[in-house]
């Protein structure tokens, strides 16, 4: 069973930065997304970032390219978003989020079966 939890949220000011942090349990699969969504208030859930397990093929929305990275550890199977010059608009719940294959576009939330509770992040202008 695949189990996502989130941690690393919190409330910074703009132009600041964090680092999320999503532990996967029982997540084997070989060339696969592992993303990260989220949803800001009032708005649709939309895609971030994301990376394929069996590359180095990484993804990323317009609106957070050069600003986020997101990396895993293989050996912790630990999934990342480092997320620097923070903005008012990124202000969101973030998603970790893992399927099971990558023939279909990153971003498409619906092709993702696995998915943590959330974390929350606020950035304050």
């Amino acid at each position: 069973q695949v189990q996502l939890a989130e941690s690393g949220g919190g409330s910074v000011q703009a132009g600041g930065s964090l680092r999320l942090s999503c532990a996967a349990s029982g997540f084997e699969y070989y060339n696969a997304y592992m993303g990260w969504f989220r949803q800001p208030p009032g708005k649709q859930r939309e895609g971030v970032a994301a990376l394929d397990t069996g590359g180095l093929s990484t993804y990323y929305a317009d609106s957070v390219q050069g600003r986020f990275t997101i990396s895993r550890d293989i050996a912790t199977n630990t999934l990342y978003l480092r997320m620097n010059n923070l903005k008012p608009e990124d202000t969101a719940m973030y998603y970790c989020a893992a399927a099971s294959g990558a023939g279909f576009p990153w971003y498409d939330q619906y092709e993702y079966p696995y998915w943590g509770l959330g974390t929350q992040v606020t950035v304050s202008s």
